[in-house]
Parts: structure tokens; C-alpha cells; sequence
């Protein structure tokens, strides 16, 4: 996700300078440099004291990332940045005690995968420190790589965002479709493509249009013809159960994650 804001900043005309990377990985530290011209660190606090940052971002699992805020303490607290995270169901509160205080303004945000490509999608939540002018600046940075991007109230609806907004849950449907397709004698190449098509058309026609989903739906779904019997086979066979079930799985796992790693 690190390198797609890179990309995603760079493409919007931020200049490379005024970026710095840590990339502990030599091979990776290399790369970076010469493919985006940014600054490269081997240490994340060279990296944030290089300006110093005015924007920390930490795209880091939840698991290590205690052992990141803490390096940074000297530094966060002397220069008061925004800081930026990307763990997943990591509390602000926590990260803003790991970084050495509760007034540390704080952003959650959760963007997904297709950021990689420009399409990403992104929840957001701002702590109680964090000014106007900062979630500008938050927005600023994920609207780089986000076609989308919303602001929660509630802290806890960043778990809902993460159980919503996966990808791979498009990826099997047309895993599935295109098994199906397979199964009733289409090429394994044709069935993916044609389903993999769809699925982009579909997702186009959503967010190009202010009509309900459900409408579109019903649009497209003729009495008594193809699609409303495949349909009705799906919702027979508790298709809203199912993705509502998952929705849930992925939010609880999200607030697991912030109850484990927070009590580190």
C-alpha cells in the first residue's frame, strides 16, 4: 500500500523531495529509489527526521507496529505530526500512547488493494486532536490512490469499513462464475474474461450512476427471463445471508486485532 500512495502522490505532481521512504529491505530501498525518485531510509527515524515530517504514514502490519510508534516518540513529540495509519483494527487511542501521548492526532484509514491500480477505496476516521486543516491533508494523501473516500464518526465503523470493502470478495464471485461457466463447457479463458468484464461493467455502472443497486438490479432483470432465474436461485440459496455473515467475520476480525495487538 506504501508504494501505491507513492505512485499515487507523485502522479498528482507532489514532488519526490518532499517524500521520504524507510524500506528496510536494501533490494526494496534500491528499487524505490530509482523507480520514484524519492528519498530512501534504512531507518524509519531517519526517515521522519529528514525534514522533519510533517506527515507520518505507517503502512506497517498490526503486528510490529507498537515497535514502530515507539522508535518514533522522540521525534513525534517534538514535532507533532499527523500521523497517518494503515494497521488494521489497531485502536487510535493505543497508537497515539505508543507514540508517547493522547494528543498525537491520530487518522485511521483503511484503503483496499485496487489503490494498486488508482480505483482504491477508503474508510477514514479522525481522533479528537486531529484540526480541520489535517483531515484536508489525510484526504489529500489517500485520495491519491482512492476514487472513493469517506469519513466515519465512529471509530469502530473502520472495522465495518474493513469487513465491507474487501476485493477479494469480487474475486471469488467470478472465481466462482467462471468455475460454473467451465463446468457447463465454456473455455476456462472465456469464462474468466466474460466474468471478469462483468464484473468491471457492473462496478462502472454503480458508481457512475446516483441509482440505488437494487434499482439497477431491477433494470436489468427481465420477468420471467435469464437473469431473474439466476437471481432468484442465488437469493434461494441465501446469498444476502451469506455476504452479510461475511461483512461481519471481517468486521470481528478487525476488532480482534485492535484487542490483541492494543494490550501489547
Amino acid at each position: 500500500m506504501a508504494i501505491a500512495i507513492i505512485g499515487g502522490l507523485l502522479a498528482k505532481g507532489y514532488p519526490p523531495t518532499h517524500i521520504s521512504v524507510s524500506e528496510p529491505n536494501e533490494s526494496a530501498r534500491t528499487s524505490i529509489s530509482q523507480k520514484y525518485g524519492v528519498p530512501t531510509f534504512a531507518s524509519n527515524t531517519d526517515a521522519v527526521t529528514s525534514g522533519p515530517a510533517d506527515v507520518i504514514v505507517l503502512a506497517v502490519k498490526p503486528q510490529i507496529i507498537k515497535d514502530v510508534a515507539t522508535a518514533l516518540v522522540p521525534t513525534v513529540q517534538k514535532h507533532n505530526p499527523l500521523v497517518i495509519s494503515i494497521a488494521a483494527g489497531i485502536r487510535a487511542s493505543d497508537l497515539a500512547r505508543w507514540l508517547g501521548g493522547d494528543n498525537i492526532p491520530v487518522v485511521r484509514v483503511m484503503p483496499n488493494t485496487p489503490a494498486l491500480v488508482g480505483e482504491g477505496a477508503t474508510g477514514m476516521f479522525a481522533a479528537g486532536s486531529v484540526s480541520a486543516d489535517q483531515k484536508e491533508v489525510a484526504m489529500s494523501v489517500l485520495g491519491a490512490v482512492s476514487k472513493k473516500a469517506y469519513w466515519v464518526e465512529r471509530e469502530e465503523l473502520i472495522d465495518v469499513v474493513t469487513g465491507l470493502s474487501g476485493p477479494a470478495y469480487f474475486f471469488l464471485m467470478v472465481e466462482c462464475l467462471a468455475s460454473a461457466a467451465t463446468h457447463l463447457g465454456l473455455p476456462p479463458s472465456v469464462a474468466r474474461g466474460l466474468a471478469s468484464q462483468t464484473c468491471l461493467g457492473a462496478g462502472k455502472m454503480l458508481v457512475d450512476t446516483d441509482e440505488d443497486p437494487a434499482e439497477l438490479r431491477r433494470k436489468v432483470t427481465s420477468p420471467n427471463g435469464t437473469t431473474e432465474a439466476a437471481v432468484k436461485s442465488l437469493l434461494e440459496s441465501g446469498a444476502r445471508e451469506a455476504f452479510k455473515k461475511a461483512v461481519e467475520a471481517g468486521a470481528k476480525r478487525g476488532e480482534e486485532l485492535g484487542e490483541l495487538f492494543g494490550k501489547l
